[in-house]
């Protein structure tokens, strides 16, 4: 759709400016000349804008992704390894294919490691 009014646009802007040339020339066609160009052109410029225009509800984009931790993970006894902070699964997050953990007290950022299971 914003392909569409673009082009659109650009052929009224084009005949409009043309419009307002050719009243100019020697066989001009006067006053109605320029108001039909000038009216194409302002029409061509609205539409642009509008087309172009920033959408506040398309602006923000959050994704959330629901992190389910594999093995026996003890959320309970989650601490951090630098301040010994207790930490739940809202502060795991999938960063590049990898679990990362992001301490709220200290701020400390570090990967998941996942010991074997046998």
């Amino acid at each position: 759709m914003k392909t569409v009014g673009n082009i659109v646009a650009a052929i009224l802007v084009f005949f409009g400016v043309l419009f307002i040339w050719g009243a100019f020339s020697e066989e001009g066609g006067g006053i109605g000349w320029i108001a039909v160009g000038a009216l194409s052109s302002a029409i061509g410029l609205a539409i642009i804008w509008y087309v172009n225009r920033k959408d506040p509800a398309a602006q923000e984009h959050k994704v959330t992704y629901q992190v389910e931790l594999s093995g026996d993970v003890n959320l309970e006894n989650f601490q951090c390894r630098q301040c010994g902070g207790a930490l739940s699964g809202d502060n795991v997050r999938l960063v590049g294919g990898a679990l990362n953990v992001e301490c709220p007290y200290c701020g400390a950022v570090y990967q998941v490691e996942e010991k074997p299971k046998w």
